[in-house]
């Protein structure tokens, strides 16, 4: 056997390997959309009316001690920070209702498209409240370990939110 022939057979030998440990690895963090949902759930109840609820215990069974939310690439906060902002959205939008709209799920991570609507009742991306509303999207994709989130990176589309108080 020629040593390009030897060269490939190992190289694909290699491969089937390194496929093989990676599908097993794979299917040990795998989760179904179906648990990635009942991860995540606790999120969108701690967001629909957050004044009314414990966001603090909704955080807590939702997220693991270490978990970080992130904004930006360099904006990260822990949870107790996530529930003061929490807290403070919902006096500011008491009517808030955050909503699940598609989930998808690859290994460890879920993915999240939102919607949240609601009316503010107090200054709000610097407009004062008139009584309109808005409707808006988030994206959110969520790190998963031991059945509970540990990291977490989102936007929303706040420039339509923005658009929508001043123009509804």
């Amino acid at each position: 056997m020629n040593e390009f022939v030897h060269v490939q057979i190992k190289s694909a030998a290699a491969a089937a390997l390194l496929l093989f440990s990676s599908t097993q690895a794979y299917a040990q963090t795998a989760l179904t959309v179906e648990e990635g949902r009942a991860i995540v759930a606790p999120i969108y109840d701690a967001l629909s009316e957050p004044s009314s609820k414990n966001v603090d215990k909704l955080l807590e069974q939702a997220t693991t001690k270490d978990f970080q939310s992130c904004s930006t690439n360099t904006d990260c906060v822990g949870r107790d920070a996530v529930a003061a902002r929490f807290k403070e959205i919902g006096t500011t939008i008491p009517d808030l209702h955050w909503s699940i709209q598609d989930i998808w799920v690859s290994g460890r991570y879920v993915f999240v498209r939102g919607q949240a609507i609601g009316t503010p009742v107090r200054t709000f991306l610097g407009l004062t409240p008139t009584g309109k509303s808005f409707d808006t999207m988030s994206l959110d994709v969520y790190a998963i370990r031991e059945g509970k989130i540990e990291q977490s990176y989102h936007i929303e589309n706040w420039t339509a939110a923005l658009r929508q108080l001043e123009h509804k």
